[in-house]
């Protein structure tokens, strides 16, 4: 007979673990000072903790009790990350661990905001990705585009338009320069939800990054996990050549990059938001440039030191998404949940988590919403008679207000 709490949830033991970055059933018992021969038998659920212990494991592990008690985000469909190393087995299990929060938290605050609905076409009409020619994905990009309605030129910021046709995206420290991002659609509310990294992150990286992590939503979200594993190498070359071909669409980025200099590459870089190694990449896909061009751009790149960054890269700052974190707002702010409602009944992990996730600034859940007062006037009383009189102030612009 099991012993313990009532309805404990053997895998979100395992999931807290990975999030907390505590390597084994060993090191989290040393952390609770018991026995692991315990903690082994509350994984495999053969046994669950009593009351006071459950209390303890969510004080240790910054979490409410109620987190164990609930059931967890996943179902059998991959999450699509960018390696299967073994030797980045941690790391990929903190991304797993902060995509199903990321779900968690979505579905938490679609029960009071309507996010975007999901506007992604059929773009494979019923054929499998395993049927796909180049050719074909070149015109799915084309396809999306002219869906989207955003014309064949540069796509200046893709996590908004992402955002705005029904994806969650939500951005990380994984902790790692290695891992990019991961893209899983939810078992709860059909949606896909894409993480992105923080690490050592440029705006142009982000599109590409961003870019990638939409293709795997949209070409491969009814793959297996087990053929995913089996076919990562195949699955990742579409996912790259649909994000080229969506920034770099065929149609127009060829005519402006007849001449392939770096010199060249970097003032294309400028208007399109693409990396000058990625386009030495969109060239070479295109048949543009020969391979043998190819490998003497990268050879001048390597010289020059770009690999460590490249011209442009320190200017503009990464796009941040925006919908999640707006729509908390809205939530405090229309006074439907306060921040203490949230934390105490809806979401089961940190401040500090939820804040990660979603781009709120540290310690927002810890502020009161902000009471609005009027400024004093400094105009004479004879002033304050006039109507239709105003002072307009000018905002400087956005490098992304350029285009």
């Amino acid at each position: 007979m099991r012993m313990g709490v009532k309805g404990f949830v053997p895998e979100r033991l395992k999931e807290i673990r990975w999030a907390r970055r505590i390597p084994s059933m060993t090191a989290l018992a040393r952390l609770l000072s018991i026995n692991s021969s315990t903690v082994s038998r509350w994984e495999d659920g053969s046994n669950a903790p009593d009351a006071h212990t459950l209390r303890d494991l969510a004080d240790k592990l910054n979490v409410r009790q109620e987190y164990f008690l609930r059931p967890v985000f996943s179902d059998n469909r991959p999450m699509f990350l960018r390696s299967l190393a073994s030797t980045y087995t941690r790391d990929l299990d903190y991304q797993r661990s902060q995509m199903r929060w990321l779900q968690e938290v979505s579905s938490v605050v679609e029960h009071y905001v309507d996010l975007p609905p999901v506007d992604i076409p059929d773009v494979l009409g019923g054929a499998s990705y395993h049927q796909l020619r180049d050719e074909d994905i070149e015109k799915i990009a084309l396809d999306l585009r002219h869906h989207w309605g955003i014309g064949e030129g540069p796509c200046t910021d893709v996590v908004g338009l992402m955002e705005r046709v029904g994806f969650v995206v939500g951005v990380i420290e994984m902790g790692t320069i290695k891992l990019d991002g991961l893209c899983a659609w939810s078992p709860v509310d059909q949606r896909p939800h894409v993480l992105l990294a923080n690490d050592k992150m440029s705006f142009f990286r982000r599109q590409m990054d961003a870019a990638h992590e939409m293709a795997h939503g949209i070409l491969h979200r009814d793959v297996p996990a087990d053929e995913f594993k089996k076919n990562l190498k195949f699955i990742e070359k579409q996912a790259f050549r649909l994000a080229s071909a969506f920034l770099l669409p065929s149609t127009t980025y060829p005519m402006e990059a007849r001449v392939a200099s770096l010199a060249s590459l970097s003032t294309l870089k400028e208007r399109w938001h693409v990396s000058i190694k990625a386009q030495i990449k969109r060239l070479q896909d295109l048949e543009i440039i020969p391979d043998e061009a190819a490998v003497h751009l990268y050879k001048m790149y390597s010289a020059k030191g770009w690999s460590k960054g490249e011209p442009l890269d320190d200017q503009w700052p990464p796009v941040e998404p925006r919908a999640l974190k707006d729509a908390l707002h809205l939530i405090v702010d229309e006074g439907v949940r306060s921040k203490a409602d949230l934390l105490g009944v809806e979401f089961t992990v940190s401040a500090g988590d939820i804040e990660n996730l979603t781009g709120l600034p540290n310690g927002w859940f810890l502020t009161e919403k902000a009471e609005i007062v009027s400024l004093k006037s400094t105009h004479k009383d004879s002033d304050q008679n006039s109507e239709g009189t105003a002072e307009i102030f000018n905002f400087p612009l956005s490098p992304y207000d350029k285009n």
